[in-house]
C-alpha cells in the first residue's frame, strides 16, 4: 500500500452471541493478514473473570500488537455474570497514546433490549488519530434510541478533536487527519441517524458532517448483512442491509488532502478458511494520509 494512505478495517466481530467463535476467529485472522490494516475497529469484543479478550486473542495471533478494549456489564435481566464485559476494541500498527470508553444512552421507555446492552462508543488516539468504534441499538424501531446516539456521539467526537477542525482563514490549510468513526450503527442509509452523520439533517438542533466512505467511493449496493448467504445471519432471519459503516471526518481544505477516501469494499463477506468470520460482513477503506509515519 501507498506509504501516504491509512487502511482501516470494520467489523462486527460476534465473539459472544453468534456461534463457532473458536473457528471463525481463525478466519479473522485470515482476512486481516491478508487486508494488512492500519487499524481495525470491532464490535461485540468480550471478556470476563475466566475468559481473555477476544480481541487480544486475535493480536496474539497478529502483526498488530497494540489494542484498546472499552466494555461493560449487562444489565442483570440480560446476563447473569456481572464480570462479563461486553463492548468495542481499537486494534492498531502504531502504540495507543490514549483511549476512552463513553457509555451511550438509549432514548425514553426503552425495551429490555436497548436497556440491557450496553452500547458503546471507544475513542483510540494513535500515531495522532482519533480512531472511534461504536455499536448502536439495534431493531429497526430502536430509531429513537440511536438518534440519541449519535447526537451524543457527534458531541464526543467534537470535545476530543479541540481546535483540530476548524476551518481557518481562507487560503490556510487544516493538518489534522481527520476523525475515523466506524461501526455497527444497525441503521439503514436511509435512516435519520445516519443521514445526521452525512449532513442531510438535523437532529436535536445540531449539525455534523462526516464522510460516508461507503456512499464516497464504494461499488454496489454495500449489504453488510445478507442472508442469502451468510448463514449466521440467515439463523436471525433479518432481511439484507447495509448497517455497518466507515466514516470520515469532512476533508474540506486539508493539507495533501488529508481524509480523501479512495476505496471502500466489503471484507469478511466469503470464507477463506471454510466458514464465515460473522453474521456481518465488514469493510475495508483507504483514505488518504499525507503524514503517515514511516
Amino acid at each position: 500500500m501507498a506509504q501516504s494512505t491509512l487502511r482501516i478495517v470494520q467489523l462486527n466481530a460476534g465473539s459472544l452471541l453468534e456461534p463457532g467463535w473458536d473457528q471463525r476467529r481463525l478466519e479473522i485472522v485470515a482476512w486481516l493478514e491478508q487486508l494488512q490494516p492500519d487499524v481495525v475497529c470491532l464490535q461485540e469484543i468480550w471478556e470476563d473473570a475466566t475468559h481473555g479478550n477476544t480481541a487480544g486473542w486475535l493480536v496474539d495471533h497478529l502483526d498488530l500488537e497494540h489494542w484498546a478494549f472499552g466494555g461493560a456489564a449487562f444489565g442483570e435481566e440480560m446476563w447473569p455474570d456481572p464480570s462479563l464485559q461486553f463492548g468495542s476494541a481499537v486494534l492498531s500498527r502504531w502504540p495507543v497514546d490514549e483511549w476512552a470508553y463513553h457509555r451511550l444512552p438509549v432514548g425514553r421507555n426503552p425495551d429490555a433490549l436497548a436497556r440491557g446492552v450496553p452500547w458503546e462508543l471507544l475513542h483510540v488516539r494513535t500515531a495522532g488519530l482519533d480512531v472511534f468504534s461504536t455499536h448502536l441499538a439495534p431493531a429497526p424501531q430502536h430509531g429513537r434510541h440511536r438518534q440519541r446516539q449519535v447526537v451524543v456521539i457527534d458531541e464526543v467526537i467534537a470535545r476530543a478533536r479541540g481546535d483540530r477542525d476548524v476551518v481557518g482563514p481562507f487560503g490556510t490549510r487544516r493538518e489534522a487527519m481527520p476523525a475515523i468513526l466506524c461501526g455497527d450503527f444497525n441503521a439503514e442509509p436511509e435512516s435519520d441517524e445516519i443521514r445526521f452523520l452525512n449532513g442531510f439533517t438535523r437532529l436535536e438542533d445540531r449539525d455534523t458532517f462526516f464522510q460516508d466512505a461507503w456512499r464516497v467511493a464504494g461499488e454496489g449496493g454495500g449489504i453488510t448483512m445478507d442472508w442469502r448467504d451468510n448463514p449466521i445471519a440467515a439463523d436471525l432471519n433479518v432481511h439484507r442491509k447495509r448497517i455497518d459503516y466507515v466514516f470520515v471526518g469532512d476533508p474540506f481544505r486539508r493539507a495533501g488532502d488529508a481524509g480523501r477516501v479512495l476505496r471502500a469494499e466489503l471484507a469478511f463477506h466469503h470464507p477463506l478458511t471454510g466458514l464465515r468470520a460473522s453474521d456481518h460482513a465488514g469493510l475495508v477503506v483507504d483514505v488518504v494520509w499525507p503524514d503517515r509515519p514511516a
